[in-house]
């Protein structure tokens, strides 16, 4: 066969390939309206499981590389998860006409929410200075009242601690909580309104705007001192697969100064350390590891980020400076033993961090 024959029969076959993922995204869609109607969960890991392993089986049996052949399976899984998920959500939504305000729902994860909120069937208000006042939504929250059921503050962190005391003297009868990746700066808002009667609960989602699908991903909530608010928070999210974790105000900043500060930190000082190397970022990229794509990837994601909110992070943390002491002496151990050629000291250092990481999984 000449190549354009060959060509043409591999678009064929693509052609079917496409054809089988819409037959199997419409049998997904069965399952799941199968699943909300029998009540089981929408996730499976153990049919998940299965379906890997007998795929990779298949694979070997076909002379097929079993890894590519269980990465598409999941990404195929990942895709049905999402679709089920959202028309869960959908069907079991909370929101049967009830009215959220988001503040600074015209930002990433405010959006996120202002979306989450419309797909259960809230009436969604946003308020958010970066918008003009009129039909879209208020350019300031005080205009919006706060005649809510649900009022959500997803603003910068700085700001947030100020809208929520000032919600406090407001006294709104409905549901009132924050998104903040810190409670330290927030903590005397949420204690106001606590004060105030108020049903305050607060919420750190641990993924990023970017999120479709919540299986696998962390939601905290933190006690505002408002047990009521929280498990009506929870509710909100009752028909996700999202993992819930329970923390209280103080241990909630102390480990994310760790789970964001320092990893935060690290790849800042990763790239920071490669842009003033006075090596050009093309050389060192076709010499590129294994490991050196892998943290390249990760820190360039921090590098395209949010640099004011990563300095609230760290900054805004009383518990901040911690993990970058932390980061500073190891660094300082590391350099001290290569410029001194203790191989002991240094073979020592990765001993420990491996018996460290062993006991997470």
């Amino acid at each position: 066969m000449s190549l354009e024959n060959l060509r043409s029969e591999l678009s064929s076959i693509d052609r079917q390939l496409i054809e089988l993922i819409a037959e199997r995204q419409r049998i997904v869609g069965e399952i799941g309206r199968s699943k909300q109607s029998t009540g089981r969960a929408t996730r499976d890991y153990e049919r998940e499981k299965e379906v890997l392993e007998k795929a990779r089986s298949q694979a070997r049996s076909l002379n097929v590389d079993p890894n590519i052949v269980e990465e598409i399976l999941s990404t195929l899984i990942r895709s049905s998860l999402t679709r089920q998920e959202r028309a869960r959500i959908a069907a079991e939504g909370k929101g049967d006409g009830r009215s959220v305000l988001v503040i600074g729902g015209a930002g990433k994860m405010g959006g996120w929410f202002v979306d989450f909120f419309n797909s259960q069937g809230f009436a969604t208000t946003v308020a958010d200075t970066a918008l003009e006042a009129g039909p879209a939504g208020f350019n300031d929250w005080r205009a919006a009242g706060v005649d809510y059921d649900i009022i959500v503050v997803a603003t910068p962190m700085a700001v947030s601690g100020d809208i929520l005391t000032e919600l406090a003297s407001l006294s709104p009868a409905g549901l009132v909580f924050d998104i903040g990746s810190l409670k330290t700066p927030l903590k005397a808002g949420l204690r106001a309104l606590a004060r105030a009667g108020c049903k305050v609960a607060s919420l750190h989602p641990m993924y990023g705007p970017d999120t479709e699908l919540l299986a696998g991903r962390h939601l905290i909530f933190v006690d505002a001192g408002s047990p009521e608010a929280t498990a009506e928070a929870r509710e909100l999210f009752a028909a996700t697969m999202v993992d819930e974790l329970d923390m209280g105000l103080d241990e909630h900043d102390r480990l994310i100064a760790y789970v964001l500060g320092l990893s935060h930190a690290l790849n800042i000082a990763f790239f920071t350390a490669l842009a003033e190397s006075g090596e050009a970022a093309p050389k060192l990229a076709r010499l590129s590891s294994t490991t050196f794509d892998a943290q390249l990837l990760v820190s360039a994601a921090v590098a395209e980020d949010n640099p004011r909110m990563y300095f609230e992070i760290q900054h805004l943390n009383k518990f901040g400076l911690e993990p970058l002491n932390a980061l500073y002496k190891a660094v300082a151990r590391i350099r001290e033993a290569v410029a001194g050629g203790d191989e002991s000291a240094f073979v020592e250092l990765m001993q420990n961090g491996r018996e460290y990481l062993a006991t997470r999984r």
